[in-house]
């Protein structure tokens, strides 16, 4: 492992999270150093025991796991049992988790992995709201230098919004700690609705994960089955936007992708745009750029990483 990028995935699963997981698991240029949970798409009761059912699927049950917000900063939890399912992994049945919870707080983790780690070696994937690592950043200033970078799935701009009109999920659910996040200065690569919704679960891109013939591919097939039926409903498509995995493959191969620099606002005021990501793509105000915004995606070369990654798990 000398020499791959280490990592905190901060999530809450979720289909999507748990193929981003997944991919991350099976790619050695990553150390995945912890995964810490966040409630978001279920519970937070859900989401610590969903992260570790997928460490086991991946065959991997001593990555550490962690426990950490079990709600926003200020308001109250809005969930996405309509698009998951009951448990967030609705689809294949996965065994319950051998492995332990850490019992450690996934906030004081990030902090104190942070402050151990030389400054600039530790990357940060959020998958789900933002509350654990704002958190982090509000009960020890001293990581914000220290991250390497924050690469989060959250957001949209063109594309609107995926649970109001103009709000994504990510940031919708705690925009007070998105807003702690795009204002920390931190380098940031968003990945907004504009490139997830260009990466489709198409029928033979499903099928793929299925052909690999190993119980990881056909748990895959069998979330992706389960989780495309709600947007493939909602947009018409064939297959639904596959969210979480393009921060993972950006730090694998980020000629995937492209996308330009630019300020990024999230609104906390507005009834009708709470939660919105004010992307100011075309600069027409001189704020100052905060955010890498990907808005192209080489959907194939994508799913290609994946069902190539994913082959090498059992």
């Amino acid at each position: 492992m000398a020499g791959a990028r280490k990592i905190i995935i901060d999530t809450d699963p979720g289909q999507d999270d748990a193929v981003a997981i997944l991919l991350a698991l099976a790619s050695p240029e990553l150390e995945v150093v912890g995964i810490t949970a966040v409630a978001g798409n279920v519970p937070l009761t859900l989401t610590e025991k969903n992260a570790r059912k997928i460490c086991e699927l991946a065959g991997r049950p001593e990555t550490l796991v962690f426990a950490g917000a079990d709600r926003p900063l200020e308001r109250k939890l809005v969930t996405a049992e309509h698009v998951h399912g009951k448990t967030g992994l609705d689809g294949p049945d996965l065994p319950k988790p051998e492995m332990p919870l850490q019992d450690k707080n996934a906030v004081d983790f990030i902090v104190e992995t942070l402050m151990a780690a030389a400054p600039g070696e530790i990357t940060l994937c959020p998958l789900g709201p933002l509350t654990n690592i704002a958190l982090a950043m509000r009960q020890e200033p001293a990581i914000v230098p220290r991250i390497r970078e924050i690469v989060l799935m959250g957001g949209g701009f063109f594309e609107g919004g995926n649970i109001t009109p103009t709000a994504e999920f990510n940031i919708y659910v705690d925009p007070e700690a998105a807003d702690i996040v795009f204002r920390s200065g931190v380098p940031i690569t968003m990945m907004p609705l504009d490139v997830t919704h260009k990466a489709l679960t198409s029928r033979v891109r499903v099928d793929a994960f299925r052909e690999l013939g190993t119980r990881t591919g056909e748990a895959t097939a069998q979330l992706l089955d389960f989780f495309e039926r709600f947007d493939e409903e909602k947009y018409g498509t064939d297959g639904g936007p596959l969210h979480d995995p393009c921060v993972i493959a950006w730090l694998i191969r980020p000629e995937l992708f492209s996308g330009r620099d630019c300020n990024v606002e999230v609104e906390l005021q507005s009834e009708l745009t709470l939660g919105m990501t004010v992307v100011d793509w075309w600069r027409v105000t001189d704020r100052p750029k905060n955010a890498f915004v990907v808005r192209e995606i080489d959907a194939d070369g994508f799913f290609g990483l994946l069902t190539e990654r994913l082959a090498t798990l059992p």
